[in-house]
């Protein structure tokens, strides 16, 4: 799927309203346009209302298409620290096509050792915007995405706000992307 593609959904279909969070009920025969296919989910507009939805990776066969491979997954080697990296970089706001890594909106990555040799996961971000109703949905993508992977126990997401997130807070691939150059 690409930015722009118009689809036309082939089954009833759960997504998430954006930005307010909560969940709604697409039905089959809704046509949506794809805003964004990142990090196996996709953000669609829904044609006639305008609004805007995130379908989940395991609804990607109502939109067409087969779920994405996991990033890590493919890889298949590498530290957990590595993995965890890699994988934190298929989570997205769904409104930004810029990774949370590369958005800034990561502040801290613990690794803490356990004694049965897997390894907790605690992860410190913000949110581009306080009141963002998206917060809890991006928690747990991070949460299920992490904790699936080999060698990894217990995950915490943190959501924080000090230091407030700004602008300065993205890399510069991000900047290019979104045109703040």
């Amino acid at each position: 799927m690409r930015e722009g593609d118009e689809i036309t959904l082939s089954r009833d279909c759960k997504a998430i309203e954006i930005p307010a969070g909560f969940w709604t009920t697409l039905p089959k025969g809704t046509k949506v346009r794809v805003h964004q296919a990142l990090g196996g989910t996709t953000t669609v507009i829904v044609q006639g209302g305008g609004s805007m939805v995130r379908i989940a990776a395991e609804d990607a066969d109502a939109l067409g298409a087969a779920p994405p491979p996991r990033a890590a997954a493919s890889g298949g080697a590498g530290s957990v620290a590595e993995l965890v990296e890699q994988e934190l970089r298929t989570c997205y706001d769904p409104e930004i096509p810029v990774n949370i890594v590369d958005l800034g909106l990561v502040y801290d990555r613990r690794l803490i050792p356990m004694p049965d040799g897997r390894t907790d996961v605690i992860v410190e971000m913000t949110l581009t915007a306080p009141g963002c109703g998206m917060g809890d949905i991006i928690k747990e993508d991070i949460e299920r995405k992490l904790a699936a992977l080999p060698g990894v126990g217990d995950v915490s997401v943190e959501i924080v706000f000090d230091p407030p997130w700004d602008p300065s807070h993205m890399s510069e691939a991000a900047r290019l992307e979104l045109g703040m150059f």
